[in-house]
């Protein structure tokens, strides 16, 4: 029991040390307490003044970075407004254009109005630099010497060394804000309408460059036009129009690669602004090609013909042209003005040169000229005519056409046949009937011609001579072999028939009064009378004979064809010869005359050698 009693003062003597130790400890901690809550209260003002210190450090720290910030801004928008005003330098434009997106970039994140119209304003200055450096560069490819009058252009010179700065040009002005695709952008109004002007000053100076390229071949066209042949200066009318199409062609392919705006419209537009020049350069041309054509119809029918016909032939073309112009501008077209106006000059071609082979049968002979066998120049020039026909045939069959079947031969009272009205694939059928009438009104003015000669024998000379001459040039050995196309059956037989009719007049004319003084006379009485009536019909041959062949001396027949003279010599031989023969073996045995040479001045040998001498 002790023991325990023991063990437990001691436990209590522990705990009563233990619980002094705690209140030591309660107390020293209450001190610490204490302490702290004064050390808070003294700390608490310096931490308050801290935090405010360091967030006006923190805000003075960002007032730096941003002053830092809109001074460097500044700098550059300095350097780039300098670089703008400056305008594209030869080789930088790269630079320029990087210059210019940044300023377009930066329009966009600009909080201030006031520092986007300021920077729209520096833009719209740029876009007005580049449109100067395009109208310089162009200005410059649209000057120069132009292409030698005598060469053939295809398209107006345009310097590869300008293209080649012109395409990137292009490419980044189409790329410049325009109120279609920045319509919030301030400058994008004063840009369009800087882009306008110069697309529309583009197709002023490629127009004008375009006509200066061409005015002096078409100027050596009409130049020409009189000492060339009538169907080569139609046809080098036609080269000068297709060379015009073929200019046009080139610059609606420049003008859709190289102008700032590329919208259909805008393109038509300026390509209409482009046109003028040259469609009014051809529309003078063409109204001074009329004029000289107009000045002798008869001589230039055939360049008239050429040039519509080469017109006709380049239509689809123009078509083509006239559809790149835009709605507004379609209903203009110079070239079917220009067709309607040449078609009438050749329409009236044709009854006018009817009416000059018509008329050459009323004129009275040249004096010194009535006894005349030789070609008459009307029905050469017909010759000429019909042998150029098959050359501008297209042009011809095409106006015929629309001046109607028979309508040439105006003011002769013809009647209108009741036959249907030729049109479209009746080409050949109305070059024919016009030509049918050609040769007829040439006979029947020859036929007049020859019937109102004072001298019968020259008439029929004259008659056969330009009867053989047509025939020979038309049916026979045209110079054109195409012509044979368009002789029908009844022109052929027309000529034909008249050549023989031609002949067998001068036969009748010219020896028929030889053969009547070889036929005997039933009319003389008595010996001595049918002796002297012999005598008279020998004297009266070779009086005869002789006047012949002077009249052949001074007239020869059939020059352009000698295998006809020769065959008509032929026939002449065995017209008179033979009954020469007859005549005299007939009256020699019947002693009309105790010297029969002197009537029977030449053997028939000698007559058929002199008659042969006329025709070689």
């Amino acid at each position: 029991m002790d023991d325990e009693t023991a063990e437990i003062e001691l436990l209590e003597q522990n705990l009563n040390k233990t619980r002094q130790i705690s209140q030591r400890m309660t107390t020293i901690l209450n001190s610490f307490d204490t302490r702290l809550a004064k050390l808070e209260k003294s700390i608490l003002p310096l931490y308050t003044s801290t935090q405010i210190l360091n967030r006006r450090a923190n805000n003075i720290e960002k007032a730096l970075l941003k002053i830092d910030e809109v001074a460097s801004n500044q700098e550059g928008i300095a350097a780039e407004e300098a670089l703008i005003l400056r305008g594209p330098q030869p080789g930088q434009l790269p630079i320029y254009q990087e210059a210019l997106e940044r300023l377009n970039a930066s329009i966009a994140f600009k909080s201030s109005d006031r520092d986007s119209l300021d920077t729209a304003r520096l833009v719209e200055t740029g876009a007005k630099k580049l449109t100067q450096l395009f109208t310089k560069l162009v200005a410059e490819a649209s000057t120069g010497s132009t292409p030698s009058p005598n060469t053939e252009i295809s398209a107006a010179p345009f310097p590869p060394a300008i293209l080649a700065t012109l395409y990137p040009l292009v490419a980044f002005m189409r790329t410049l804000p325009l109120p279609a695709s920045h319509p919030s952008h301030p400058a994008a109004p004063a840009i369009m309408s800087t882009l306008k002007d110069a697309q529309k000053g583009y197709a002023d100076m490629r127009g004008t460059w375009s006509r200066k390229c061409l005015e002096a071949q078409g100027k050596r066209v009409i130049d020409r036009a009189d000492t060339v042949d009538s169907i080569v200066a139609g046809k080098d009318f036609g080269r000068w129009v297709e060379s015009l199409l073929s200019v046009a062609d080139e610059e609606y392919k420049y003008i859709k690669e190289l102008t700032p705006l590329s919208s259909p419209n805008v393109v038509a537009s300026s390509y209409n602004t482009l046109l003028n020049p040259i469609l009014s350069l051809f529309s003078t041309t063409l109204t001074s090609l009329i004029a000289f054509i107009k000045r002798s119809l008869h001589k230039y029918a055939f360049c008239a013909l050429a040039s519509y016909e080469a017109l006709l032939a380049l239509q689809p073309r123009w078509d083509t042209l006239l559809t790149r112009r835009g709605s507004e501008n379609a209903k203009a077209n110079e070239l079917k003005d220009g067709l309607s106006t040449l078609r009438g000059v050749c329409l009236r071609s044709f009854p006018e040169f009817l009416a000059d082979i018509k008329m050459a049968s009323l004129q009275k002979a040249v004096p010194g000229m009535e006894t005349s066998v030789s070609v008459a120049d009307f029905v050469i020039s017909a010759v000429k005519y019909m042998d150029r026909l098959p050359e501008v045939h297209s042009a011809a069959a095409a106006a015929l056409l629309q001046l109607g079947d028979g309508n040439w031969k105006m003011g002769e009272g013809v009647a209108v046949s009741a036959k249907p009205k030729l049109g479209d694939g009746d080409e050949q059928v109305i070059l024919e009937h016009f030509i049918y009438d050609v040769v007829t009104t040439a006979i029947t003015s020859l036929t007049t011609i020859s019937r109102s000669q004072r001298r019968p024998a020259h008439g029929s000379m004259y008659l056969l001579n330009n009867m053989s001459y047509l025939r020979h040039n038309t049916v026979l050995e045209p110079a054109h072999e195409a012509l044979l196309d368009f002789l029908s059956k009844p022109t052929q037989d027309a000529l034909n028939s008249n050549f023989r009719t031609a002949k067998a007049a001068y036969f009748d004319a010219n020896f028929s009064p030889l053969l009547q003084t070889l036929t005997d006379d039933a009319g003389a009485s008595g010996k001595s009378g049918a002796k002297a009536a012999v005598k008279e019909k020998f004297t009266r041959f070779y009086e005869l004979l002789e006047e012949v062949l002077d009249r052949h001396k001074g007239a020869r027949l059939l020059e352009d064809d000698p295998e006809s003279r020769m065959a008509i010599g032929e026939d002449v031989v065995k017209l008179v010869v033979p009954s020469l023969v007859r005549f005299t073996n007939k009256y020699r045995e019947k002693e009309f005359s105790k010297n029969p040479q002197k009537y029977i001045k030449q053997s028939s040998d000698d007559v058929e050698r002199q008659l042969k001498a006329i025709y070689r």
